[in-house]
């Protein structure tokens, strides 16, 4: 890895050719499929880049705190949530979710393809401390690359310390803690700028707290 996922990383991200298609894109599926069956309440989308998700949540009734390190991300959220008439239901917050701390708890806390600097496992050990009792964690994360044939990925693809199994991630919930709902790797295809289809690898975990 020759960079670190810092403020000054993703704000370039946000800044470059990737930012358009980024801005614009829809809400993550593993999502649509993972939430549509939970009651609205309180949710945090850590690691909300252009707030898709967490405009999508909010569509649903949620009450949303959408955190990313990049001001720039988030300012594409803000924009594009007044714009579907959702703005006093998101509150965006810039942070470092590497050193940052809710001061509540949440109803629902999710994460797509978010990448701190701070190793991905304790990142997502972290944001499960911010699930509140009775609530569901969702991670939608790359899947490490050990697990699927990489000969033939496309470029950009995350690097292994981006990425985790589900194996990895669930022996972070303690059985006496956590309910595991779902545990899953699987693959889809997309269509990137340009019209190249590239195909992802993901890593799906939900799992609720026990009250």
């Amino acid at each position: 890895m020759d960079h670190t996922f810092d403020s000054d990383y993703w704000d370039r991200i946000w800044s470059g050719d990737r930012a358009t298609a980024m801005r614009s894109s829809a809400p993550n599926p593993h999502l649509l499929a993972q939430a549509a069956d939970l009651a609205p309440g309180s949710a945090l989308d850590a690691g909300c880049g252009g707030g898709a998700e967490a405009i999508w949540l909010a569509s649903r009734g949620w009450t949303v705190t959408a955190a990313d390190i990049a001001r720039t991300a988030l300012d594409f959220g803000r924009e594009r949530a007044a714009t579907a008439g959702l703005g006093a239901r998101v509150e965006w917050v810039q942070a470092d979710l590497s050193t940052w701390q809710p001061e509540a708890t949440y109803d629902l806390v999710t994460t797509h393809y978010a990448h701190p600097a701070i190793p991905q496992l304790e990142f997502y050990g972290r944001i499960a401390t911010w699930v509140a009792p009775g609530g569901t964690l969702l991670i939608v994360g790359h899947l490490h690359p050990g697990q699927h044939d990489h000969t033939h990925r496309d470029e950009g693809h995350p690097p292994a310390e981006a990425s985790a199994t589900a194996a990895a991630i669930t022996a972070l919930l303690e059985p006496a803690t956590w309910d595991v709902v779902t545990a899953e790797e699987s693959q889809r295809t997309m269509t990137g700028p340009g019209g190249r289809e590239r195909t992802i690898h993901d890593v799906v975990v939900r799992a609720t707290r026990r009250p």
